[in-house]
């Protein structure tokens, strides 16, 4: 194997509850990327006009936001964590098969608030329970955590490709003069953004004729098998209240014996250290209370803040880029065919995928820092190369399979970086996915309107911009890592500064 036997130990020892978090990220996957080719039939579904559809966009992410917060809550325990897995993983199933159930624009959003709740809890509380498990070693495992993202992203478009309507699906007196324009509409209606769209009008009143139904009940029952999963490791981690006394622990009797042997070292009083050290991840709220902070360095909130503020820029970009891009494409001095430019957001996706399926190889070997510095470089450079090349289509496509493939390890890298300088004793994780989150919100609503104003050359000057951004504060990062107080014993037990006390034998906590 091409990582050594102490972290593929560790990786057996945890293997159920592994792959559990990594198929709950697929459903987190599923719900990225299918409201955007699907959005014009749901318009007809609920018969609503565009500017009343496009608050579904914003329903989905605001609730994400609020739920990447909210997350953080639900760890205080893993029968906590992994109910709210359960509920979350369960009720994207539920949203897939109620929407096509919605025939009110009101009722779809706050379904689609439900599933970015959902979605917010899964992302803050899979990051948390793989750092926990696997502290300094779970770089690689993150990368393959983020790749079924990436997969779920790329699955559910592929879905709903078939279903979708040719033509408008409001058949009314005025269906000749609009079906023209429903290509064009669609493919500006990308997972993230939904773009100015006020100036296409289509009927609001008619036979709905859509088909869409089809793919959102495919999607329920493909994602049926995630709480399932889920259930099965309540199941055999003795929490299920109907089923303690047949179940049986993570590991077997004679692990457990080796795991849990008494050593001269290994008193009550190291066990109390040890159930101190696992309670390093709060959620947002937790970690913002004054007791967090006494004795903490100012290095401890400037690598925080400086971490949050890089992955909100990445994140930022892939949002903005794969929302715009099309946009982009279609207008002068490109004018690319409608049909082809639709293939940009897909192949950023995509590479997006390839990137991070590359990266869980690439992360045993290397560090997380090596990786985000050639990440947030590979950034800069290529949208320098892109405002270079503005005037090529097919630099254009070379760009974007390049972008994907350098953002596409940001997240995973950057959270392993930050927390490994913390000591897995701050709150890197919710800070970070919040962070992420509102700059993936913010910079599409600031590019957008700064398009609108300037032109879609401004898409790239973003881009430039953001990345520099990334850099410059992921230098400042670096420059904290070298001013952080090294672990020390000598440290307060209740200062955030204090380093730790890794379990190495990597067994599954409750």
């Amino acid at each position: 194997m091409w990582w050594d036997e102490r972290v593929s130990a560790r990786f057996r020892r945890n293997l159920q509850p592994t792959l559990t978090y990594w198929s709950v990220f697929f459903s987190f996957g599923l719900c990225i990327a299918f409201l955007g080719p699907t959005l014009l039939d749901l318009r007809c579904q609920t018969q609503s006009s565009l500017s009343q559809i496009t608050w579904v966009f914003f329903s989905q992410q605001f609730c994400l936001l609020l739920g990447s917060c909210l997350g953080g809550v639900f760890k205080r325990t893993l029968a906590q964590s992994l109910f709210a897995l359960f509920a979350s993983s369960l009720a994207i199933s539920l949203v897939f098969a109620i929407i096509p159930l919605c025939h009110n624009v009101v009722v779809l959003a706050v379904v689609m608030a439900v599933a970015g709740l959902a979605m917010g809890c899964i992302d803050t509380i899979s990051n948390m329970q793989l750092v926990k498990i696997y502290q300094k070693d779970s770089a690689v495992f993150l990368q393959a955590l983020h790749f079924f993202v990436g997969f779920g992203a790329l699955l559910s478009p592929l879905i709903a490709d078939p279903f979708l309507s040719d033509t408008n699906c409001i058949l009314s007196n005025s269906t000749a003069n609009t079906s023209s324009n429903l290509p064009h509409i669609r493919k500006s209606l990308v997972p993230h953004h939904p773009g100015n769209l006020s100036h296409y009008d289509l009927p609001m009143k008619g036979m709905v004729v859509t088909r869409v139904s089809y793919a959102f009940w495919i999607m329920a029952l493909i994602n049926l098998p995630v709480p399932i999963a889920v259930f099965f490791l309540l199941y055999k981690e003795r929490m299920v209240p109907c089923f303690n006394s047949s179940s049986h622990p993570l590991l077997s009797a004679d692990e457990l014996a080796m795991e849990t042997r008494p050593t001269e070292k290994d008193d009550l009083s190291t066990a109390a250290q040890r159930a101190q050290a696992a309670g390093g991840h709060d959620d947002l709220f937790s970690c913002c209370q004054s007791k967090n902070f006494r004795g903490a360095s100012y290095t401890y909130f400037a690598v925080h803040i400086t971490g949050a503020l890089v992955l909100f820029m990445t994140d930022g970009i892939v949002g903005e880029y794969s929302g715009f891009v099309y946009s982009y494409a279609v207008e002068e001095p490109l004018s690319v065919v409608h049909k082809v430019a639709g293939y940009l957001p897909s192949l950023f996706w995509a590479f997006i995928t390839l990137g991070r399926l590359i990266s869980i190889p690439v992360s045993y070997r290397m560090k997380p820092a090596t990786m985000v510095f050639i990440n947030v470089v590979g950034v800069l450079i290529t949208f320098l190369l892109l405002l270079i090349f503005s005037y090529s289509v097919v630099f254009l496509f070379v760009g974007t399979a390049s972008l994907g493939l350098f953002l596409s390890s940001t997240f995973p890298s950057m959270l392993a970086y930050t927390e490994d300088i913390l000591q897995y004793r701050g709150c890197a994780t919710t800070v970070l996915v919040t962070g992420a989150g509102i700059g993936e919100m913010v910079l599409q609503l600031l590019v957008g309107s700064i398009i609108h104003d300037r032109g879609s050359y401004s898409f790239l000057v973003c881009g430039m911009i953001f990345g520099g951004l990334a850099f410059t504060f992921y230098a400042f990062l670096l420059f904290f890592h070298r001013m952080y107080p090294k672990p020390s014993a000598d440290l307060d037990d209740a200062s955030p500064d204090k380093p730790a006390i890794t379990d190495d034998t990597g067994q599954y906590q409750r």
